[in-house]
């Protein structure tokens, strides 16, 4: 595959999974009306039911991924995905539908797993993250404009309509990896399929302090995106009156991220992983708190809104993706297994953590923006501990990327 079209299907992977919690927004009071369930916070469990399957199955894709390869744990998984969205357009109460929807989350956990080992299997350091980077700016394409679709398929047919088209859209990528992704784990390189194989491999990702202190960060920063995102219809409609166009509000925000992303890829070469990632983090936080004492002193009209969290999401967009390289980079000797606990981390403990935040929706957006401060908060504390209490370094010499596991002096 040439490195274009590399990108396009990896991000094309991943944004299944963006596609099926973002096109759901918009549908989420009907289904709530359809289904007999009036509490608005309850109807966000639409999307919290995925994000848990999709956590809790991605420590099972890793170490598969690492023993059959990529393709066919990635294939069996789409399929999933797709059998489970088209089982929910017949769902005959809520309880089904979010037996459905945490279905749908196990088959997409393959997709965020199987797409970064096999960034991962081709690339290291800066170059990995430029990849990522340029994945990230694609993927980000799909919360630009997922929510709009979602609108003018509800326009055109009832909230199953949604369910349909995801399952549809499945279909096209999954074709297209079927014929064009290579197998990129070498069979010399696969991991036996054993528990203390398994077991050696979740301990050296648990034990490595830079890996795992920059995944737990990136943790934090998912649990304030998703409690923006659980509650975003609920902000932007009944907040600020957006009403039908709620969508380009919300594309908007995306938009810039996806330009941040883009940003990232041409100067992470020259500035490095973590001196971008670093200074992100410290602006997302110091926005954030401004944002709180804003929202608190009750003066957080729209235009103000919009800026504090355009400005956040845009140091999101550098700091998530160079985090996430910075968490794989020492693993690559176990790079499913590595891809598979922080998905799991980041899914299972940024949803847990963003379902709080949103459940605290109380009519302001002052749960989200303290939501925002204290997650950036936390990330500067695991930065902190993955650097010793440095900030802005320099990265440390790893050996080849395929064999190291453990930092060096």
């Amino acid at each position: 595959m040439s490195r274009p079209e590399f990108i396009a299907l990896m991000a094309a992977l991943m944004a299944l999974n963006a596609l099926a919690i973002d096109v759901m927004l918009p549908a989420l009071p009907y289904m709530g009306e359809a289904l007999g369930i009036s509490s608005e916070n309850e109807r966000q469990f639409v999307i919290s039911a995925y994000m848990f399957g999709f956590g809790i199955a991605q420590l099972a894709f890793g170490p598969l991924s690492d023993r059959f390869g990529r393709r066919a744990p990635l294939l069996v998984g789409m399929a999933i995905y797709i059998a489970a969205a088209v089982a929910a357009v017949f769902a005959p109460d809520f309880g089904v539908l979010l037996a459905f929807r945490f279905i749908q989350g196990l088959g997409a956990a393959s997709t965020r797993v199987i797409a970064t080992s096999i960034v991962r299997d081709r690339y290291s350091g800066r170059a990995m993250a430029e990849v990522m980077s340029l994945t990230f700016m694609v993927f980000m394409a799909i919360p630009v404009i997922a929510p709009g679709i979602g609108q003018i398929l509800l326009l055109t047919g009832p909230w199953q309509t949604i369910f349909l088209f995801m399952g549809l859209l499945a279909i096209v990528f999954g074709i297209w990896a079927f014929f064009r992704l290579p197998e990129t784990l070498a069979p010399e390189n696969r991991r036996a399929l054993r528990l203390s194989v398994i077991a050696e491999g979740f301990r050296l990702v648990f034990t490595n302090r830079v890996a795992f202190s920059y995944g737990l960060a990136g943790m934090f920063l998912f649990a304030a995106l998703f409690g923006f995102i659980s509650t975003s219809q609920q902000i932007y409609v009944d907040i600020y009156g957006l009403g039908v166009y709620f969508p380009v509000a919300f594309a908007a925000v995306a938009v810039l991220m996806a330009i941040s992303s883009f940003l990232n890829s041409r100067i992470v070469a020259r500035f490095g992983m973590r001196r971008l990632s670093h200074f992100a983090v410290l602006v997302y936080t110091g926005v954030s708190i401004v944002w709180v004492v804003l929202a608190l002193a009750g003066f957080m009209p729209l235009w103000l809104f919009l800026l504090l969290l355009a400005t956040a999401m845009f140091m999101f967009g550098w700091a998530a993706s160079n985090m996430n390289s910075l968490s794989m980079e020492p693993l690559g000797a176990v790079a499913g297994t590595a891809s598979s606990v922080f998905g799991f981390v980041q899914t299972v403990g940024g949803a847990l953590i963003g379902s709080y935040i949103g459940q605290h929706f109380d009519g302001t957006v002052v749960p989200t923006a303290m939501g925002y401060a204290s997650m950036g908060v936390l990330a500067i504390i695991c930065i902190l501990i993955a650097e010793k209490g440095k900030l802005f370094g320099v990265a440390p010499q790893y050996a080849h990327p395929g064999d190291v596991v453990a930092e060096t002096k």
